[in-house]
């Protein structure tokens, strides 16, 4: 695996060394080579993956002359000054998944350990079958659990030199209650009993792998447990939170425990591993969120999935995944599989209705990861984030698969979701790209499955006026614009971020003049860290029989993207650009919008990828420079075509530093 295939580029490259710098615990490259020989290769030392050419040092400093006459002494570095950096991996319906699909996921997380990001394993068995299964057989419940985190522990064991390891009576269960529904799940029954247990073996590269299984704090006694209270439990211990303080405590004491404890590590993923793929966004099982920003999306997308859940097709479908697959054949040698195939699986067919197989038990379970991630991230840093995917994309890997089966990329290597997410802390594909450009279309023949879902608990998102309560719409005498002296925008911040983005200084007075009588509304991402401004522009060739302020000026007036700006210190991170750009498209301006860039900006790549059609506007000056003009309205040809070029001619530059520059 190279590293350079899966990073998107030297920024995202960058960003990675930056965060996972691993210890120099080596000796002088030039003692290795005196002593072990010419021959010694030096690229795979630091995580044991072809890393290309990254970490190699300057050949003029490597090859400088050293004084010693003895052989150089080792530094020794205490490992665990080092923070960790870890992953919380959740793999659901392991009893369905066969042996060699476990085996690529054993493979994915040995690579990951080795490019620095530690793993810790919770095992998975869907909770609303393990509680009919508890109910019925708890012993072959439990037998089954832990089968199933050894079959885990082999695959990683397979592919990994220090392996893995299942941890027992690590989970505990407090006899308190759960009267409380904080929003911020800070304390839970379901805690980790022991803490140096669970350190152990990750400071010595070696991944744990945790059933659900937990044991009672007064009688000892083995009890199944969610899964998701175990990765809650986990999430908590990781994050420093101390379980439960007494009066007796010293507040100083607490929070010095507390630092120290979050020093010592860094939950960076929550990695949940489905069959079912990512969230879905539509009705359509072939479609998922790409990226989901908590802060802005959460209660929407929920609303959606129970509206999916109560409003399911009822048209034939195929065979559901489980008797398609060819991971039947566990069932025969699994008591756990075949309980679940033969008892639970047909019980849901046997609904006397026309919904949907498995369709309320399949949004139930979308919704649960949902709310896991948004737990779990609400405790952790910002910097932190989610993976949602599913077994078989996480089992590949660039040597077993050389190209996408996606259409339209067919020549684009293959990248694995979860150590593209890993290298680059983004989704394989931008969420703010047209939706035709990343599934297949209806009439394919191949049916990939669901891209992965990549979560962040994000910033909010601030659009004036709100297009969920009026959909924006040119200004008439009786509904005139929004202003930028409005007292919900902060004038001062949004010229900051403009000036910033654009590294050029903006005469405010004059574009608060131009855009006062034709602004259309603005987007606001986090704290002014990305921001649209959003106008409606007459075209020039307008007839001046359209009056203002009649239906026929409404249907020829522009909608027009006057400014796009993102900070530098979060361009091309974050993702704020593709959230700022997805509501602009999506909720503001969905039947279209145009914008202009110039000839050689290099963020035009950018926007060729995210516009459905693009024309260099002719120069008309001699030596003068271009623009180029974007648009995503679906057709567009005859007068609007004109309007569209005539608006970007037209539009003035409004930069206070006086230079004949295009912005």
């Amino acid at each position: 695996m190279n590293v350079l295939s899966s990073t998107s580029g030297k920024r995202e490259a960058k960003a990675y060394l930056s965060r996972f710098k691993p210890p120099s615990t080596q000796p002088d490259k030039r003692i290795i080579s005196k002593i072990g020989g010419a021959g010694t290769s030096t690229k795979d030392h630091i995580s044991g993956v072809n890393l290309g050419s990254l970490f190699l040092p300057a050949r003029a400093v490597d090859e400088s002359p050293i004084f010693r006459q003895d052989t150089a002494p080792r530094t020794f570095v205490d490992i665990a000054s080092e923070p960790l950096h870890v992953a919380l991996v959740g793999i659901k319906s392991s009893q369905l998944i066969d042996d060699k699909t476990l085996q690529g996921i054993g493979l994915t997380l040995s690579q990951l350990v080795k490019l620095g990001l530690s793993c810790i394993v919770v095992v998975n068995l869907q909770d609303e079958q393990a509680q009919t299964m508890l109910s019925a057989q708890p012993l072959l419940w439990r037998t089954g659990a832990i089968e199933q985190a050894d079959r885990i522990v082999s695959a990683i064991d397979h592919q990994s030199g220090r392996g893995a390891r299942r941890l027992d009576s690590i989970i505990g269960i407090s006899p308190m209650k759960d009267d409380l529904t904080p929003t911020v799940k800070v304390r839970g029954r379901v805690r980790v009993l022991h803490r140096n247990l669970l350190f152990a073996p990750l400071r010595r590269g070696i991944v744990p792998v945790v059933a659900p299984i937990g044991y009672t704090s007064l009688d000892q006694k083995a009890v199944a447990v969610s899964a998701n209270d175990v990765m809650l439990a986990l999430t908590r211990e990781l994050a420093g939170i101390v379980p439960c303080s007494t009066p007796d405590d010293e507040p100083a004491q607490l929070m010095h425990s507390i630092r120290t404890a979050q020093r010592q590590v860094s939950l960076d993923r929550i990695i949940v591993l489905d069959p079912l793929g990512g969230i879905p966004s539509t009705s359509s099982r072939t479609e998922s969120h790409i990226f989901i920003n908590l802060e802005q999306e959460y209660d929407s997308i929920c609303d959606e999935l129970l509206k999916l859940k109560n409003n399911p097709k009822t048209e034939p479908q195929d065979e559901p995944s489980w008797r398609a697959s060819p991971l039947s054949s566990l069932r025969l040698s699994n008591p756990l599989s075949k309980f679940v195939e033969d008892e639970i699986v047909p019980a849901s067919m046997q609904a006397p209705t026309n919904r949907l197989p498995s369709m309320d038990l399949s949004i139930d379970s979308h919704l649960n990861s949902l709310r896991l991630v948004r737990d779990a991230l609400a405790i952790l840093p910002p910097s932190s984030s989610a993976l949602l995917t599913t077994p078989q994309e996480a089992a590949n890997s660039s040597g077993h698969s050389s190209f996408s089966k996606m259409p339209g990329v067919g020549t684009r290597p293959f990248r694995n979701p979860l150590i593209h997410n890993l290298l680059t802390d983004k989704p394989i594909f931008s969420s703010s790209l047209p939706r035709t450009r990343v599934f297949p279309s209806t009439n394919s023949t191949l049916n990939p499955s669901a891209p992965a879902t990549f979560i962040k608990h994000g910033m909010s998102l601030t659009i004036l006026p709100d297009p969920r309560i009026e959909a924006w719409r040119p200004p008439t005498p009786l509904s005139p614009p929004l202003q930028l002296s409005d007292p919900r925008i902060d004038l001062t911040r949004l010229v900051h971020l403009i000036e910033d983005s654009f590294g050029r200084p903006l005469d405010v007075q004059r574009y608060v003049a131009r855009v006062s009588q034709n602004l259309a509304g603005i987007i606001i991402a986090g704290s002014y860290e990305g921001a649209a401004i959003l106008t409606w522009e007459a075209p020039p060739k307008l007839p001046s029989s359209v009056l203002p302020g009649t239906p026929a000026r409404a249907a020829r007036m522009v909608p027009y993207l006057d400014k796009f700006a993102v900070l530098k210190r979060s361009q091309g991170a974050g993702g704020v650009a593709d959230i700022v750009f997805s509501a602009m498209v999506r909720d503001c301006f969905p039947k279209g919008v145009v914008w202009r860039s110039r000839r050689d900006n290099p963020v035009n790549k950018w926007y060729f990828e995210r516009a459905k059609g693009t024309w260099k506007i002719p120069v008309e000056e001699q030596g003068a420079q271009g623009w180029t003009m974007f648009w995503t309205t679906e057709r567009v040809d005859g007068d609007r075509f004109d309007d569209y070029e005539g608006v970007c001619r037209g539009v003035e530059t409004s930069w206070a530093d006086g230079k004949k520059v295009l912005d």
